[in-house]
């Protein structure tokens, strides 16, 4: 992958590009155990991932007791993902279980503020065997480490913990033969919740569609009426994921940005939680763009990973500081570099991963479309949705 600065510089450079084209058109041991994030900080991708990490070493130092530690190789050996939590109660005999729920209630508590989501999403740490190869040396009973993901996507290796809380450096190229287990967060619960708080905190602001002004709502209404047209995804493939081995599949989202009825910048997510695999095409017939809530017939859309650190408050913060700025001139301008200018730097380095774009799609477009940076190929149509 590209540095950041890199990727930001060849995307400020494609939306340029963008610009020129659409004018026309306009015109026309137990280790430290987490403690939560304090509140009214700003939380990066490295706040999570330092809850992470400190929770892993305290699960691999828990893997010292043998009966706990054959508890958990039967669970991650039945199930993908393994609640640790759930199974720490469901364990009480084993006195290493016992110490570790309100470790891994402290963990939940942190990446809760962390993330910037609001209760009630259910556990978000999960406990899974990094690679299907491993399956047999961890039946065999090999001893296994306990690893989180790197907070750098240009990282190299990852550091693993034993359970004598030892660190091991793996690369991350090549599985180790040894098991190793990934302690991470549920990428597809954290970003169906925290999808739920960037709506939310759009809305208030204006920017999405819970919320909108009398007129604005009033002509989305009488637009969708008898039904709206809409931009349908048939097909989409991805070309690079961007995931090493460690950190298991990608969880994909898109956020759909043009003019709502009201001349203020509109944002929609669309959560794309099919997508799991780079190399692999999917036929998702999915509704990416509601027509009847633009303005005007072009749009643009910003294909983003959910790598672990979102903190989804802080995102709308940002988003609704810059687009909030953008008034509608009479003309469609595109809005993609806008929408990844207003991200920090800092989260660049992985959290979120800038996947691929779409400049000024049209209501008309029909066919296969490759995204501006080359890694996302789409099929759409024009799809008209009836009101029954």
């Amino acid at each position: 992958m590209r540095s950041p600065s890199a990727r930001r510089r060849g995307i400020a450079a494609l939306g340029l590009a963008a610009a020129v084209l659409v004018a026309p058109l306009a015109a026309g041991a137990t280790a430290a155990e987490p403690a939560p994030q304090e509140r009214g900080t700003a939380p990066t991708a490295g706040a999570v991932f330092r809850i992470e990490d400190r929770a892993a070493r305290t699960v691999a130092a828990s893997l010292a007791d043998r009966g706990w530690r054959a508890t958990v190789r039967e669970a991650a050996l039945t199930t993908d993902a393994v609640n640790l939590s759930a199974l720490a109660d469901r364990s009480g005999d084993h006195r290493a279980a016992r110490r570790l729920e309100p470790a891994l209630d402290r963990a939940e508590a942190a990446l809760t503020e962390a993330k910037g989501l609001d209760g009630g999403h259910g556990p978000l740490l999960r406990l899974r065997l990094a690679d299907d190869a491993m399956r047999d040396a961890l039946a065999a009973g090999t001893a296994p480490l306990v690893t989180t993901p790197p907070s750098d996507d240009d990282a190299s290796s990852v550091t693993a913990y034993d359970s004598r809380g030892r660190a091991v450096e793996l690369d991350l190229r090549t599985p180790p033969e040894r098991p190793v287990y990934v302690l991470d967060t549920d990428a597809s619960r954290a970003l169906a919740a925290g999808l739920d708080v960037l709506r939310e905190e759009l809305a208030a602001h204006g920017l999405s569609g819970a919320v909108r002004t009398g007129s604005a709502q009033g002509r989305e209404a009488q637009a969708a009426q008898a039904g709206f047209w809409s931009t349908r995804i048939t097909s989409v493939r991805l070309s690079d994921d961007k995931e090493p081995w460690v950190k298991g599949d990608s969880e994909i989202y898109s956020l759909v940005t043009g003019f709502g009825h009201d001349g203020k910048v509109r944002v929609d997510p669309v959560d794309m939680p099919y997508l799991d695999e780079d190399g692999r095409t999917y036929y998702p017939d999915q509704i990416l763009v509601n027509w009847s809530y633009y303005k005007y017939n072009l749009a643009d859309a910003v294909m983003m990973e959910e790598d672990g650190g979102t903190n989804y408050r802080e995102l709308a913060k940002a988003l609704t500081t810059a687009l909030l700025t953008i008034t509608d001139q009479g003309m469609y301008i595109p809005l993609v570099n806008a929408l990844l200018d207003a991200m920090p730097d800092d989260w660049w380095t992985d959290d979120p991963d800038y996947v691929d774009s779409w400049y000024t799609l049209a209501r008309q477009d029909s066919g296969s479309l490759t995204g501006a940076a080359g890694n996302g190929r789409m099929t759409v149509e024009p799809y008209f949705v009836d009101q029954f």
